[in-house]
């Protein structure tokens, strides 16, 4: 696989949705990526590396280090320069979905890691029914309730974690507490995890990420909440060192290799095959159990 590092363009005016010249295929995927998450975007990118190259295509990869439509169009714009047959856009937000929808690119485009318009096509992991696993399994442990720290408000799968918690509370009658609104990182974990080890009645916590999970067991520990005895905490995400903490994490684990790989291969076959946009394809996300959830005390 071949890599180019994306340079910042001059600040010009260049309307996207002008028609580009460009040579008969080039065999080159541009991958265009704001994924603030290290293990995930290195894992998606070695399932569009083996995908690619079964079937010998080369990747260019423009990596987003600051958020906002003018970044991504860009981004954009440099791999169009490139010639790429191609582009694959890794868990953009929702300004950036709206802008690749309205935008007239003239080469196929899917997105990996979140849910676009049905415009365009898109390999993600079932948020919802990974988010209503981990709070069935807390439930059926024996907790009254689950509560839960947010994503990130700007990403989409936020509202399909949070459907899948509250839908699984309400069809077994549970308590629905108000949703916290997280942003995946260990520090906001630890204020919030803060703020519920002060609740006797919180015995159950199902963080959206594994990061934020991290800082929730430390606010715990400091506040003598034992863990799982006193209260269970879930993750979401499987990052390898979620086995490592103490106590080892319950997670529920996203296949990034596989998003990766099967939107390469979706996004080979519109290039080859002129396939229509607008295919979702959702990958299973699995519950993982380890010493941080039990039954209450």
């Amino acid at each position: 696989m071949s890599l180019l590092s994306y340079r910042a363009l001059e600040d010009q005016d260049e309307p996207l949705k002008r028609p580009l010249s460009a040579p008969a295929r080039s065999r080159t995927i541009g991958v265009l990526s704001f994924d603030p998450s290290p293990y995930g975007k290195a894992t998606v990118l070695s399932g569009i590396h083996d995908a690619t190259r079964e079937n010998d295509y080369c990747v260019i990869i423009a990596d987003m280090r600051v958020p906002g439509r003018r970044s991504w169009r860009d981004g954009v714009r440099w791999l169009r320069r490139l010639a790429v047959d191609g582009i694959l856009v890794l868990a953009p937000p929702r300004d950036v979905i709206e802008l690749l929808a309205e935008t007239s690119l003239n080469v196929p485009v899917v997105v990996v890691g979140a849910l676009p318009q049905d415009v365009l096509s898109a390999v993600t992991s079932d948020h919802y029914a990974g988010a209503a696993a981990a709070t069935r399994h807390l439930l059926q442990l024996g907790h009254d309730s689950v509560f839960h720290i947010a994503g990130h408000f700007d990403t989409t799968e936020r509202g399909s974690r949070l459907a899948g918690w509250r839908d699984t509370l309400l069809a077994a009658g549970a308590e629905v507490p108000a949703a916290i609104p997280g942003d995946g990182s260990s520090e906001r974990g630890y204020e919030l995890g803060r703020r519920l080890a002060a609740r006797p009645d919180v015995t159950a916590i199902f963080a959206a990420s594994d990061q934020m999970a991290l800082g929730v067991l430390r606010a715990l520990s400091e506040a003598r909440r034992r863990v799982p005895e006193e209260v269970s905490v879930i993750g979401f995400g499987g990052i390898p060192e979620g086995e490592f903490f103490k106590p080892p994490l319950t997670t529920v684990r996203q296949n990034f290799a596989e998003m990766g790989r099967r939107g390469a291969e979706l996004l080979r076959a519109e290039i080859e095959v002129s396939r229509v946009a607008g295919v979702h394809e959702t990958i299973p996300a699995d519950l993982i159990l380890r010493s941080s959830t039990a039954a209450p005390v």
